[in-house]
């Protein structure tokens, strides 16, 4: 056994292609050395700006010896399934050996494999790798670039270390040969360096000032970092993303502290931040309180002699620069009132089959007031929610999210603060786009929730509408986030909403701008059925995103399911408090028994095919289950399920069992108390009241036979457990329920 050194050297590797390169590099080395009989134990790789290195430890020598056999067709099989065979195998008829296999003669491959050296496997798997890698963006160099069949690496590929143990492994790609030679650090060790193995290779890179492994740069980046602010007495402001960044461009990282005027702190100190990090990969520091300083951290890739003052000089320059042009944008953008932005975004199209982004906005403002004069967002101001709408996608127009498009919403906030518009209205315009991801704030203020429910609803609402829903992985328009922000909002405020009544209201806004431009006769009925196709799919929609987001929470999906499969409960808070309540219930020794008498009494309807009254108000669709049945048969077996339901809720015309009559009893002072706990929302006191059901449907079972001879009994006592059923579904649909 002995260890497996590569180094594939090129020219710079962008940062951001590092990780996906370390995990393609060891996913294609296992899978091509698994295809060659090699097994392969620990690997690890490393990457830096100019090479991907990987170690691979404990790999045998040679591998074994293998000896496949292959079934093939029979002897007596048509001509063509043996050709066939012979295709698949490589081999000729008279290499097959026939073997008597369940007395038929059957054809079967037998191949001896001899064992082979590992460092000639590794001789043919290298420049399989290379050039089989899947870089999300390559290129072809130098005179052989002019034929597409020529190697592509992501930058040129330069130098091959591919060392087993102590021996080369020889092997060439694209005219680079393997060798045992590398090279350090570009300015500190610019010449060759020798390697032995995979056991000194870290080691000479050190001593050439080349920190191979990207987690220990990282670390110095973190650590230097914050050591360079604490020591101006500032506090680094945590990227851990732009700490990797920095790790990848970089070979021996080292970090210092440079200083910008302080006037340029009159920009938001986002800005500053963005600048910094997006254009110069640069920290930013917080002085003791919490406000943005007038300083940076940048990475150096060299221990300069004079202690980086060259380099923090250079860098503040080009940082000057860009804050400048940053500068500039926050004067001119606030030059113009948010009203007179707002103007332009009739030039902008939101999507060619839903309008301008003023078409949006205005939509948006009509929804955001509704939720407010509604009071389904309490204490909001419809004037302020509607102010706040109209100005929301303003800032789409500045200069400063025409440079920096993560700051939409955010720069709003403070064009509308420096304009004097009230706090209220400047937070929503901000915040109106949260929670855009998993962990993000919730805006919990009045006016912010109904901005933020309203634009986000217009959303789901008219992707819906022009049939753009999400499938599978794609999602163009983000709209599971959208309806994931939704749910947020409304699970976090405890906010009331009623989602049809919402959809409604959102679809009116487009009904509206359909009515006021030029639409023909014929696209206004295919817009209406379109209409009722957002009915039918967006509060599914909306369920399977609520799944998700209370798996995450540790709720069962089929409790959900349970309380949704009852329908007409839009109310999504509500639904929650219903959910929860069943899940601690059906977590009990009382719920799981009367789990199990609920499908026993639900398995014998089903087995005598009985709907009961609910059931038939369900197939006719009429409130009077008699209502348009024209049959005279099946109305008067409906009629009879009807005063068979109507006898089961008055003392039985036959002797009944004691625990039939307990059951009864149980029943009926369930049935009143649930009613009025789900009536006050009051979904423990509804799982109280099932919880009573438990005994006497347990000895119900025990004690009463419900297939009775008696035709009077049987009837009863199935009506009598279609009661108990439905009882139970006036909390959920215990059918739904697993296990």
């Amino acid at each position: 056994m002995t260890d497996f050194l590569l180094e594939l050297r090129s020219q710079e590797i962008p940062a951001r292609m590092q990780a996906g390169a370390r995990a393609d590099l060891e996913k294609l080395f296992r899978k091509d050395m698994a295809a060659a009989g090699v097994a392969v134990g620990e690997v690890t790789v490393w990457s830096t700006p100019r090479r991907l290195a990987l170690i691979a430890r404990g790999l045998p020598l040679a591998t074994e010896a293998v000896h496949e056999e292959t079934k093939g067709p029979a002897t007596s099989a048509p001509e063509q399934a043996l050709e066939g065979f012979l295709r698949k195998t490589g081999l000729t008829k008279d290499q097959l050996e026939v073997r008597d296999l369940k007395g038929k003669d059957t054809y079967f491959a037998v191949v001896e494999k001899p064992g082979r050296a590992v460092a000639d496997v590794l001789a043919e798997v290298i420049p399989a790798i290379i050039r089989n890698f899947p870089w999300p963006k390559s290129q072809r160099w130098g005179a052989a670039s002019i034929s597409t069949e020529s190697l592509r690496w992501v930058r040129p590929l330069s130098g091959i270390v591919a060392i087993l143990g102590e021996d080369l492994v020889a092997c060439e790609v694209g005219g680079i040969r393997s060798s045992y030679v590398t090279l350090g650090h570009r300015f500190h060790a610019p010449g060759e360096i020798t390697i032995g193995g995979a056991h000194d290779y870290a080691d000479k890179l050190h001593l050439a000032h080349v920190l191979v492994n990207h987690e220990e740069r990282q670390d110095i980046v973190h650590s230097k970092a914050r050591e360079a602010a604490a020591a101006a007495g500032l506090v680094l402001v945590e990227d851990e993303g732009l700490v990797i960044e920095n790790a990848g461009l970089t070979e021996w990282p080292v970090p210092l502290l440079g200083r910008f005027e302080e006037d340029f702190l009159e920009v938001p100190p986002e800005t500053i931040q963005l600048t910094a990090r997006v254009n110069q990969k640069y920290f930013v520091c917080e002085d003791a309180a919490g406000s943005l300083a007038n300083a940076f951290i940048c990475t150096a890739n060299i221990v300069a002699t004079d202690h980086g003052v060259a380099i923090v000089d250079g860098n503040r320059k080009v940082l000057a620069a860009r804050l400048s042009d940053a500068r500039f944008f926050w004067q001119q953008d606030r030059k113009t009132p948010l009203s007179a932005h707002a103007e332009k975004l009739a030039r902008i199209t939101f999507h060619e089959k839903l309008g301008t982004v003023a078409d949006k906005v205005e939509r948006v403002a009509k929804l955001a007031e509704w939720l407010a004069s509604e009071g389904v967002v309490p204490n909001c101001d419809p004037v302020l929610a509607r102010q706040a709408a109209e100005l929301c996608k303003a800032d789409l127009v500045t200069e400063m999210v025409g440079e920096f498009p993560e700051l939409q919403g955010l720069m709003g906030g403070y064009y509308a603060r420096a304009e004097g518009l009230p706090d209220a209205v400047a937070d929503a315009i901000r915040d109106h786009y949260k929670p855009v991801g998993q962990g993000d704030e919730v805006p919990t203020a009045p006016v912010t929730v109904a901005l933020a429910l309203a634009d986000k609803l217009d959303t789901l609402v008219g992707f819906f509408l022009i049939d753009q829903r999400p499938t599978g992985s794609r999602d163009p328009f983000a709209l599971r986030r959208a309806a994931l922000g939704i749910l947020e909002t409304l699970n976090v405020n405890q906010t009331r909403m009623g989602l049809w009544a919402a959809i409604t209201r959102a679809l009116a806004g487009f009904t509206g701008q359909l009515l006021n431009s030029e639409t023909s006769e014929d696209g206004f009925q295919k817009y209406q059925a379109n209409q009722k196709a957002v009915f039918g799919t967006l509060p599914d929609f909306f369920a399977d995103r609520l799944k998700v987001q209370q798996k995450e929470a540790g709720v069962r999906h089929d409790l959900i399911d349970a309380v949704f499969a009852l329908g007409g409960e839009d109310d999504l808070v509500r639904l929650l408090a219903r959910v929860h309540a069943l899940q601690a219930f059906v977590s009990t020794d009382d719920g799981v028994n009367l789990l199990a008498g609920y499908k026993r009494a639900a398995n014998i309807l089903k087995k005598e095919d009985w709907h009961g009254v609910e059931g038939e108000i369900s197939r006719t669709g009429e409130e009077d289950p008699l209502a348009g049945v024209e049959d005279p048969d099946l109305a008067e077996v409906i009629a009879a399920k009807m005063a068979h339901r109507h006898a089961s809720e008055q003392a039985p015309a036959y002797q009944a069992e004691p625990a039939e009559l307990a059951l009864i009893e149980a029943v009926t002072s369930a049935e009143t108390e649930v009613a009025r706990a789900v009536s006050a929302e009051d979904f423990a006191a509804a799982m109280t009241a099932l919880a009573s059901l438990r005994a006497p449907i347990d000895a119900f079972f025990e004690h009463v036979t419900v297939n009775d001879a008696d035709p009077l009994k049987r009837q009863a006592r199935l009506a009598l457990l279609d009661r108990f059923r439905a009882a139970v579904h006036k909390v959920a649909d215990f059918s739904r329920i697993e296990g």
